[in-house]
């Protein structure tokens, strides 16, 4: 539907999308917490603040794991300082609050 509305190609198309670093970070804690780590007011306050500094220019994801107790936090930002800056600081505080090790 792109295709037709922009009249470009798929490759025309894939060539304007930027390709961030990304960094994925996984933190084991109790099986009982990873489905509440949002919950925890350190730790959805470190994804706001992190989010307010990126300021779009990117992305945070930080999900439980589906299988393993973990927690997983991934950032894409337009430098490998940047996402090992958001990364490491979410981990941090993560770790703090809820991680086992």
């Amino acid at each position: 539907k792109v295709m037709v509305e922009t009249g470009k190609s798929l490759s025309e198309l894939a060539s304007e999308v930027t390709i961030y670093p990304q960094k994925l970070v996984n933190i084991r804690v109790e099986n009982s917490m990873k489905d509440k780590a949002m919950e925890v007011p350190a730790i959805a306050a470190i994804i706001e603040k992190m989010e307010a500094e990126m300021a779009g220019n990117g992305r945070i994801l930080v999900r439980p794991s589906g299988t393993e107790p973990l927690l997983r936090v991934m950032a894409e930002a337009p430098t490998d300082d940047e996402v090992n800056y958001y990364v490491d600081t979410i981990a941090d505080v993560v770790r703090a609050e809820i991680g086992l090790d």
